[in-house]
C-alpha cells in the first residue's frame, strides 16, 4: 500500500472526530487557471474561520497547484487585486485547515514535503467523511 493511501485511511477515521459539530468546508478545484476563484476560496475559509466554525479547505485537480512550495511566486500575475499569497496566510492565520486530494498529488507527482508549511495531505474518504459532518459548504 502506497503512503498516500495509507494516510487516506488514517484521515478517514481522523475526519470523524467529535468536535466536528460546527464544521465548515470549502472545495476548491480551481487553481492558477482560475485565480479569483482560488482567492475567494481562501476569503471565504477565512471568514467563516474567523466565525469561530472549524474550516477546512480541501484542494483537488489544478487548486493542488497553488499549495506547492514556490508556484505561488512563480505563477501569479502581479498586481491582479489581492494576491494568492496574502489570502492564504490569512486564511492559515484564521485557523483553516488546508488539505490536499492525495490522488491528485499522485497524479501530479506531488509529495508531502512539496506542499506549503500548514497543507496537509488528504484522501478522498477524508473529503466525504467531513463534508457529510459539515453544516454547510462551498465549492469554487
Amino acid at each position: 500500500m502506497t503512503e498516500l493511501a495509507t494516510l487516506d485511511r488514517e484521515q478517514s477515521s481522523e475526519a470523524m472526530r467529535p468536535d466536528q459539530d460546527n464544521l465548515f468546508v470549502v472545495v476548491c478545484a480551481s487553481g492558477f487557471d482560475s485565480i479569483p476563484r482560488m482567492r475567494s476560496a481562501l476569503m471565504f475559509a477565512g471568514l467563516a474561520a474567523a466565525a469561530d466554525m472549524r474550516t477546512i479547505l480541501y484542494c483537488i485537480q489544478d487548486a493542488v497547484d497553488v499549495m506547492v512550495k514556490g508556484n505561488i511566486e512563480r505563477y501569479e500575475p502581479k498586481g491582479t487585486g489581492p494576491s494568492i499569497a496574502g489570502r492564504l496566510q490569512e486564511a492559515l492565520e484564521q485557523g483553516v485547515e488546508i488539505q490536499c486530494c492525495t490522488q491528485t498529488m499522485a497524479n501530479k507527482g506531488i509529495r508531502r514535503e512539496d506542499l506549503v508549511q500548514g497543507v496537509t495531505p488528504a484522501g478522498a474518504m477524508s473529503l466525504i467523511s467531513i463534508t457529510v459532518k459539515a453544516k454547510g459548504s462551498l465549492s469554487f
